[in-house]
């Protein structure tokens, strides 16, 4: 019992005095440790070493970079262009085509933030111009950016199958299906508030000469998850292999093909993606420590033993499994907050009979949702940084979004072949 106070409570302490998580991780490991287990301390150096000794996890800065290269390449722009042909048109369509071509980024960069600032960088002003509201836009680039790490491929997803010890291309296959309805659950409210605040349609003449211009010139970025995906399914390599092949292929377009990425900007995007790299291998590795004196002191079976007397009923775990990750989701990013709560809270989930892949999407979906929630949602304050907006009337226009994205993460949870049905 001393060691489960020592590990939280210092955990608990240095992160609420603003210690970065994964130092806060490693010191509250370490001092339950010392002044707990009383161990050796080689074991910090070895299970921090055995946190990030994994091949699936080299799929993560190859991800970031790949994500990088494809945001400074030019490809936002040929995107929109892209879904513009398809949904523009419609009642609510600019929006519309946020939220769409913010699906298909997804499927490139693999992280919310990164979604929200391509195509909000480009969608924004064109919303704006066109009856929607300042807050409404800012929303719906935020929202949309949630379907960042939901649309394989993800980098949280990655974290989470080392951590489970589960298959990365199953997971990746897996969240096919959540991101799709997120996407659509988010459409569906841009189309009632554009009926409801009279936002005009946007006039387009489609031509064959404008479709066909407009798919080639999209084609080189929407082959991209063809390779990603097409290469990891058809066996020509493994997810880690794939994010490398995906970093060389958006580099190539983004010199080549498009010629927006430029060789003066390449050292800036390395030392970006080295750094958002490092910080989650930091966490990994740490997390790694702090789960050797989760183990030891056999936290997890007390907590799995806490929460099964309370209720066997899956549907009941269910329920407080997605109230806790809506929580954590409001204070830790995605990547913080799986790996310290997967050996938590899994063992818990197969002991009543739930797939570690329906598991996995649950977590990513709602920590998605926990991009969009005050107070640490990143895609929020990308989004006020994008529209100049103060953070509280962002929120306020963001509600809508959320009830959406709750109601589609219910989904998910209690009709799992949303999920499965790809498996």
């Amino acid at each position: 019992m001393t060691t489960t106070w020592l590990l939280f409570l210092g955990f608990g302490v240095l992160l609420a005095i603003g210690v970065p998580i994964g130092v806060s991780l490693g010191c509250a490991a370490i001092g339950a440790i010392i002044f707990g287990l009383k161990v050796p301390l080689i074991i910090v150096s070895q299970t921090m070493f055995n946190g990030i000794n994994s091949f699936p996890l080299m799929a993560i800065p190859f991800f970031i970079l790949a994500g990088n290269m494809m945001c400074e390449g030019g490809i936002s722009k040929k995107l929109i262009n892209f879904v513009n042909l398809f949904f523009g048109r419609f009642t609510g369509g600019l929006a519309m085509v946020s939220i769409g071509a913010s699906m298909i980024f997804a499927a490139i960069s693999g992280s919310c933030p990164a979604t929200t600032a391509a195509i909000g960088g480009v969608m924004v002003d064109e919303m704006e111009k066109n009856g929607y509201s300042k807050a409404f836009t800012g929303a719906t680039v935020a929202a949309a950016g949630t379907v960042g790490q939901v649309i394989p491929p993800s980098i949280p997803m990655v974290t989470y199958c080392v951590l489970a010890g589960t298959s990365v291309s199953t997971l990746f296959l897996a969240g096919i299906g959540p991101g799709v309805l997120m996407g659509l659950s988010m459409m569906i409210v841009a189309y009632f508030h554009a009926k409801k605040h009279n936002i005009p349609k946007v006039s387009i003449h489609i031509t064959a000469k404008l479709l066909l211009h407009t798919t080639l010139d999209g084609l080189w970025a929407l082959f991209m998850p063809v390779i990603i995906l097409g290469g990891i399914y058809s066996g020509i390599f493994t997810p880690t292999e794939a994010g490398a092949v995906a970093a060389m292929y958006g580099l190539f377009v983004g010199l080549f093909i498009y010629r927006d990425l430029k060789l003066k900007n390449l050292p800036g995007i390395l030392l970006d993606s080295a750094v958002a790299a490092a910080v989650i291998m930091l966490i990994m590795a740490t997390v790694q420590t702090f789960c050797y004196v989760l183990t030891r002191a056999q936290i997890p079976q007390m907590i799995s033993a806490a929460l099964l007397s309370l209720t066997t009923n899956r549907y009941a775990i269910l329920v407080l499994f997605n109230i806790i990750l809506l929580i954590a989701g409001c204070f830790l990013q995605s990547s913080a907050a799986i790996a310290l709560l997967t050996p938590i809270l899994l063992p818990v989930m197969s002991k009543v009979g739930i797939s570690p892949y329906l598991v996995g999407i649950i977590f990513i979906v709602n920590l998605g949702i926990g991009m969009v929630t005050p107070p640490v949602g990143s895609c929020l304050y990308v989004a006020c940084n994008i529209t100049n907006l103060r953070f509280e009337e962002l929120v306020k226009a963001i509600v809508p979004y959320l009830v959406a994205l709750v109601i589609s993460l219910l989904l998910i949870t209690f009709l799992a072949p949303i999920s499965m049905f790809l498996i």
